[in-house]
């Protein structure tokens, strides 16, 4: 099938109706490939163990403008709690409904669309274009984007700005723009202690009233005031698992999962030291694991921030907020190289809920966005 003259709707149902959940993409890439083939672009495929990436370029010279994304989605949910199948999209009271209508195959669509009506507007464009494409967004993120830069970094082929695709908007298309991001480290800790019957505490050592007030200190710890561009750091405690399950056995160890979201006032390092610092200082007996999830980064300036601000003043008539909050995404592996990077995508409010779904005209508007930017940055 050709998929080069759909409009974004159709285009972004195609996508739809590809049952890609992490780490599968299930053909989505090579539709994407065969439709960025027949712009002039150059398409390398980058397999990393069970996660499909791609890298296509237009052009040789700088500088070099990138769309980011990714076509996984998370599973589904009960099936029988959505109103139309999760992987069929539908067509609804102005809405398209499916499992990756808003995170992030409308925004994919809506990159193919404006890129091909940029080049065909502008043959002999300034610099270069990309696509840098994941299956691995939602799951591990080992084997997708970040090693996708690993390759071009260690080739120094330098991305100068990038649009992730992530649904940024709240209430409208453009009325939130990421610019940032803050850091994620995750540590899983073993607190031990002695396990014995509760009858006898003396002769245990209970875990779980050890780590209370060290916890306690951590989760009231001022880690920073954050700054103009982030809110303070946050620590949170997500899981606790310690015990048998029988009521009169005290337990000899205690899991506890915790979670810093941090600005960059911190560093992970500082993090670290000073988490570790106050379990010794409870005389703890312990183990921790740290997964550093990624760094914090802002483009709080610079020519991609001015040409999205100003575009989407242009095609939308109204103001856009610059923000960093929420959660992480692939533009915290981007960042790091030097590029300016933003995130941009419709709205957000049925992300990763049963009957997730995107408002059709707004895939429109997102497109004339991206064309607009890429007017902007690249029309000679």
């Amino acid at each position: 099938m050709s998929w080069f003259n759909l409009d974004v709707v159709e285009l972004t149902k195609e996508l739809i109706n590809r049952r890609s959940v992490t780490p599968e993409d299930a053909g989505c890439q090579q539709m994407m490939a065969d439709y960025l083939r027949q712009l002039g672009f150059n398409i390398e495929p980058m397999v990393f163990e069970d996660t499909t990436n791609m890298w296509a370029r237009k052009g040789t010279q700088g500088p070099l403008f990138c769309f980011a994304g990714h076509t996984d989605v998370v599973p589904s949910g009960p099936v029988e709690k959505w109103d139309t199948p999760p992987f069929e999209a539908t067509e609804k009271d102005g809405f398209l409904y499916g499992r990756g209508a808003a995170d992030m195959k409308g925004s994919l669509a809506a990159m193919l669309v404006a890129t091909k009506r940029f080049v065909e507007a502008y043959p002999e464009h300034t610099g270069s274009m990309s696509y840098l494409i994941t299956s691995d967004e939602e799951g591990p993120f080992i084997n997708g984007t970040t090693r996708v830069i690993d390759t071009l970094e260690a080739r120094n082929e330098k991305i100068t700005w990038c649009i992730v695709g992530e649904p940024s908007s709240t209430d409208r298309v453009g009325d939130v723009v990421k610019n940032g991001r803050r850091g994620s480290i995750t540590g899983d800790l073993t607190v031990k202690g002695v396990q014995g019957h509760v009858a006898y505490p003396h002769l245990a050592k209970n875990p779980i009233h050890l780590a209370a007030p060290a916890l306690a200190e951590l989760a009231n710890e001022v880690w920073d005031q954050g700054n103009d561009s982030f809110p303070p750091t946050s620590f949170q405690i997500s899981n606790i698992h310690g015990g048998t399950g029988a009521g009169n056995v005290i337990p000899g160890e205690v899991d506890v999962c915790f979670n810093l979201r941090y600005s960059t006032e911190l560093d992970a390092d500082t993090i670290v030291a000073r988490t570790l610092a106050i379990l010794d200082k409870h005389g703890l007996e312990y183990d921790i694991k740290w997964t550093y999830n990624g760094l914090p980064f802002l483009t709080d300036s610079g020519e991609l921030v001015a040409a999205t601000v100003a575009v989407i003043a242009e095609v939308t008539g109204e103001p856009t907020e610059l923000s960093t909050a929420g959660g992480t995404s692939d533009g915290r592996f981007i960042a790091p190289t030097g590029a300016q990077v933003v995130e941009l995508g419709p709205v957000n409010a049925s992300i990763h809920k049963i009957n997730e779904h995107v408002k059709m005209a707004d895939l429109h508007i997102l497109v004339d966005i991206y064309y607009g930017i890429l007017c902007k940055l690249l029309a000679n």
